[in-house]
């Protein structure tokens, strides 16, 4: 009996040690980043490459979901009167998931929290799979909730691309892991009749068939991100921010800065989302009305989406360079004239509707990345993960409302009144700017 108590004793010991010796390798791991430069820049280009990746994969599980699951609702139910309900579902799912994985990436950092808001995803995209199946409708409403997390967490993964950013680089950063997610945005709705095929060889209901490749490409960026982010970016960010406060505790910025810099980060991409989802999202139906074919509205939907990410390639540049406000500031104004090119295009001009959506979705895209940008520049490391995760909830449910109340609005009144009060909510965003740039120089 003595003996078995010394031999337990003594494996207790090893393990310990064990322990031990792994998070000693782990602490000298990220130790050796705090005072080197060089290793630092060396690990923020590697991280932007896994960041990219993962992008990829969730731009295609986010695309394929999306394309076919008011289509998949709508014959579930056997109506379309609320086959609406799946949007609105998925954008709550996304709301409430954009604070999770903020706060799990806050407290375990970004390789904890997007490995489980991927998964999550993944999972979601699974059971809409089961529910289709099972004909069960309550089981794909569940579903298309949890299917929402991969949304938050592949809008969450650009902030994991900008921890070990300079303030010279953070734009272009974000930039990147945009630009990124196009790919697979792109090549997930051109796999969907692909996929309904698969579906159908294997017994599975064909609309529930790019549910299977969201959940694949879902949890193959979890699993990505889980492998290969490693050491942490946003340990190594709060090491060395810890480390500066240490070499010189003066050098803080006050809270009150910090909090107006998050306000203003927050407006900017909250007013720009509505604008952006509320002219979308009726732009299909104004066009349908006035004759137009799906493929000229699929045309004209393109080019809003190609415009959303596409101009990334330099957005981020200009940011960097030209400064956050300024770029905040160039979406209003880009958002203005998209609100009254297409007050005033006849509805059956084609080439002024492209010209209006494409503008929107620049001015979108400025306003998104400007406001990424500023919100880094005005959060503390050791609280920042968990701000993102709660703005990016704001900007999700302020692209809800926008999305009803763009209908309530055109079936009051008409789609040239709703792009004129767009433009009038750029013209907030512009004064609001304006005024913001004048105090912050005063």
């Amino acid at each position: 009996m003595f003996k078995m108590e010394i031999s337990v004793s003594n494996i207790r010991m090893r393990w310990s040690k064990r322990g031990m010796g792994m998070l000693d390798k782990k602490n000298h791991l990220t130790e050796s980043y705090i005072d080197n430069p060089k290793k630092q820049k060396v690990l923020y280009k590697r991280i932007l490459i896994i960041v990219v990746i993962s992008q990829i994969f969730g731009g295609a599980g986010l695309a394929a979901g999306l394309t076919v699951g008011a289509l998949l609702a709508e014959e579930m139910l056997g109506t379309n009167a609320y086959a609406g309900i799946s949007a609105a579902l998925f954008t709550l799912g996304s709301a409430g998931a954009a604070l999770a994985v903020g706060r799990l990436s806050n407290r375990y950092g970004r390789r904890m929290g997007l490995t489980i808001g991927f998964t999550a995803g993944g999972f979601g995209s699974a059971s809409v799979v089961v529910a289709a199946l099972t004909n069960n409708i309550f089981l794909l409403f569940v579903s298309l909730f949890i299917y929402g997390a991969g949304t938050a967490t592949n809008l969450q993964a650009r902030y994991a691309g900008t921890d070990l950013a300079t303030s010279k680089q953070r734009g272009t950063a974000v930039s990147i892991a945009m630009v990124s997610t196009t790919f697979g945005a792109v090549a997930g709705p051109n796999l969907v009749d692909v996929m309904r095929n698969v579906a159908h060889s294997i017994g599975v209901p064909e609309l529930a068939g790019p549910f299977i490749l969201s959940a694949a490409a879902y949890v193959l960026a979890g699993l990505f991100l889980f492998v290969f982010l490693r050491p942490d970016p946003f340990f190594i960010v709060l090491k060395i921010n810890e480390n500066k406060q240490h070499k010189k505790p003066n050098n803080i910025v006050k809270g009150n800065q910090l909090n107006k810099g998050v306000v203003t980060a927050a407006f900017i991409m909250i007013l720009t989302q509505i604008v952006m989802v509320a002219i979308m999202i009726m732009t299909p139906i104004h066009m349908e009305d006035h004759d137009h074919s799906l493929r000229m509205i699929g045309l004209v939907i393109g080019f809003h989406i190609g415009s959303m990410y596409l101009p990334s390639l330099v957005t981020g540049i200009l940011v960097d360079k030209v400064g956050r406000m300024n770029m905040a500031i160039a979406s209003g104004v880009t958002l203005l004239l998209s609100g009254v090119t297409a007050a005033i295009a006849p509805g059956d001009s084609l080439v002024l509707l492209i010209i209006a959506l494409s503008l929107l979705g620049i001015g979108w895209n400025f306003g998104l990345i400007s406001g990424t940008a500023l919100i880094i520049d005005s959060t503390e490391p050791s609280t920042r993960a968990k701000i993102q995760g709660t703005v990016d909830v704001f900007v999700a449910l302020s692209g809800a409302s926008g999305s009803a109340l763009s209908g309530m609005v055109v079936a009051g009144s008409s789609y040239e009144m709703l792009s004129l009060l767009g433009g009038f909510l750029a013209l907030l965003l512009i004064i609001f700017m304006m005024l913001s740039r004048k105090s912050k120089s005063s």
